[in-house]
């Protein structure tokens, strides 16, 4: 299985990316953000 990074994935663009890696693709996702704001 294929695992991708997702930086800056708790934004709006991020989260989207991801959850179409997930969905679609079949990818382990990780997901990295600072959250600082």
């Amino acid at each position: 299985m294929t695992t991708a990074l997702v930086t800056g994935g708790a934004g709006f663009i991020g989260s989207h990316v991801a959850d179409n890696l997930v969905e679609k693709l079949g990818f382990d996702v990780v997901v990295l953000d600072d959250l600082s704001g």
